[in-house]
């Protein structure tokens, strides 16, 4: 029988969950560092820049004074490794099954640390999962902050677990075309409806202005309050740059590669708003320890159901 790839991702994260009480139980430094930020981001389609503002992100949070990982759930080409011009000998799967120690899957880029999970999204057996366990326990212990990559699934539709079962925030790149703007809808409505997800970070990518980014976001987050109770809240674009695109094609964040840029200038602001923006410490659960909760699965959905609403918000 074959497994659903979205299954697959759930299990891992659910692993995490697990992996980080472990590591809690034998060491203060989360403790003493301060709660671990766990962010998963989405989007409503391909082509929106997900990956893109991971990297760019990362950077900036680790030029901010923060450790970071990235987990990228991706398979390349064009996953985080692969953008960024790093060789992955090694990746978690390669862990667990005793072929390499930690220190050989995880790669250092910009100032962050990268760990390819693609592979390793699986329900393992119980000798697998201790040594999964073990792994995330290890790779995730110290940490100021996570990114998740979330692999888009087959039919483009994530699923997250409750807010309530989460410490994790959810990160969606709204793309600011008519296309990405339904296609970011449809993703909240069925996250708030079908998994009762009612807050949601949104940063409106390649946009040609801060004005233009706020009048999509208050057009969302109207009719995301008329008809699902869900609270968007704004952290700001990232501007439409050329550097980001020289920066990219040479393979490195445009924060380290451009730093004056516009684009690069947007991100460290973004990653100030992430770390200071209120509520993102509070929960009794630390946030590394839940960010494989937030469940991203496949499932179907129909377009018609959400053509009158649409016409809401791209007009």
């Amino acid at each position: 029988m074959r497994t659903d790839p979205a299954d697959q991702a759930d299990g891992l994260r659910r692993l995490l969950v697990q992996a980080r009480h472990a590591s809690s139980s034998v060491s203060n430094v989360s403790e003493v560092r301060g709660r671990t930020r766990a962010i998963t981001l989405v989007a409503g389609k391909h082509g929106v820049g997900r990956t893109c503002m991971v990297i760019n992100l990362a950077a900036a949070l680790a030029r901010s004074g923060k450790d970071v990982l990235v987990l990228d759930e991706n398979d390349a080409p064009r996953n985080v490794a692969d953008r960024l011009g790093l060789y992955a000998r090694h990746d978690l799967l390669d862990v667990v099954r005793g072929k390499c120690g930690l220190g050989e899957a995880v790669l250092s880029a910009s100032g962050f640390s990268v760990l390819s999970t693609a592979r390793a999204r699986c329900k393992p057996d119980t000798a697998s999962r201790s040594r999964l366990e073990n792994a995330l326990a290890e790779v995730s212990g110290g940490m100021d902050v996570i990114l998740v990559d979330a692999a888009m699934p087959a039919g483009n539709r994530y699923a997250t677990a409750s807010d309530r079962e989460s410490g994790t925030s959810l990160l969606v790149v709204v793309d600011a075309t008519a296309s990405g703007i339904t296609e970011s809808y449809a993703l909240i409505k069925r996250m708030a409806l079908e998994y009762a997800h009612v807050q949601f970070e949104i940063v409106v990518n390649k946009v040609a202005d801060e004005e233009a980014a706020i009048t999509v976001f208050e057009n969302m987050a109207r009719l995301a309050r008329r008809n699902l109770a869900a609270r968007l809240e704004y952290l700001g674009c990232i501007p439409r740059d050329d550097k980001l695109m020289r920066a990219t094609q040479l393979g490195r964040p445009v924060v380290d590669a451009f730093p004056t840029g516009n684009a690069a200038q947007s991100y460290m602001g973004l990653a100030h708003r992430l770390l200071t923006m209120p509520g993102c410490h509070d929960g009794a659960e630390n946030g590394a320890s839940t960010a494989m909760r937030d469940l991203l699965k496949q499932a179907p959905q129909s377009q018609r159901r959400f053509s009158r609403e649409m016409a809401h918000v791209v007009n």
